[in-house]
């Protein structure tokens, strides 16, 4: 594989991680924005189902080493929301 190749995987790879983080980001702010109740067990679970499909997404390119293992983690704490 040519390295033209792995820096354009690396590329893609990254730039659909960064589209469904921002996914989940926009989730995140809608419900923050409207959120009448501190709980809500229906978003909870939507926000995790979300956040699970993410970081398998980020240990598959980090499995395949289109990204860094650092880089992946940053997608994470980015999200995490207190």
């Amino acid at each position: 594989m040519s390295a033209e190749m792995v820096t354009g995987d690396r590329e893609k790879a990254l730039a659909l991680l960064k589209s469904d983080a921002e996914k989940i980001r926009q989730l995140i702010e809608v419900q923050m924005e409207n959120l009448t109740m501190p709980q809500c067990p229906l978003y909870e679970d939507v926000l995790d189902t979300q956040m699970f499909g993410l970081s398998k997404e980020i240990h598959f390119a980090v499995r395949l080493g289109l990204i860094d293992e650092e880089v992946g983690k940053k997608f994470s704490m980015n999200l995490n929301v207190n």
